[in-house]
């Protein structure tokens, strides 16, 4: 889809937590070294270079945005922030699949209205995003987020009406850009998916 207002999507670089699968959600987790390393190895596409930038207060949203937009302001905006992964964060998917008790894949079942216990759903995080979507629309401001993958996951369904059960229509890569389009009420769809942001090779 070419028409409506671009939206540029970009995942924060990694952190310590993601190198070690575990869950972050809004727990305040620095990049580490790698994730510094990482994006400032990136390059955003020259066309986005009048683009207004927005990030997770997040430091790891912060970091990543400072470190590919150094000469731009950026504006923070709390909706942003990763999906609250409750009494879960800092533990990863595979231990918590294998531990008695904790109902991991009963709870993964129920799609848009997963939770993690004391957490947040992926409906709760899209019923966040919609206004930000609006607004951005309105403002008619071609717009480059910079959030988490789970906010991420979130927009993909928006856009696609995948309900979060089994995969999604696209895997999420690393080192890369999503380009979304805005109507002018808000609603989203998928341009294109996985763009690099790392320099093309000699």
């Amino acid at each position: 889809m070419n028409d409506g207002l671009p939206l540029v999507a970009i995942r924060h670089a990694p952190t310590e937590w993601n190198a070690a699968r575990r869950l972050q959600g809004r727990t305040d987790v620095a990049l580490s070294a790698d994730g510094i390393a990482a994006a400032k190895a990136w390059r955003a596409d020259p066309a986005w270079a009048g683009y207004r930038v927005l990030a997770s207060p997040l430091k790891r949203a912060q970091e990543t945005a400072r470190l590919l937009f150094p000469a731009r302001e950026i504006a923070l905006d709390p909706r942003l922030m990763e999906m609250d992964f409750g009494a879960w964060e800092g533990q990863s998917l595979a231990e918590l699949r294998a531990t008695p008790g904790a109902a991991a894949a009963e709870r993964e079942s129920l799609g848009l209205d997963f939770s993690a216990p004391g957490g947040e759903t992926p409906r709760q995080v899209q019923a966040r995003l919609q206004p930000l979507l609006c607004e951005i629309a309105a403002a008619n401001a071609p717009t480059i987020i910079v959030t988490h993958k789970a906010v991420l996951r979130a927009l993909l369904s928006l856009a696609t009406g995948w309900a979060f059960l089994g995969k999604p229509p696209v895997k999420i890569a690393a080192n890369t850009a999503h380009l979304f389009r805005l109507d002018a009420a808000g609603r989203i769809s998928v341009e294109r998916m996985n763009v690099s942001l790392l320099p093309a090779p000699k």
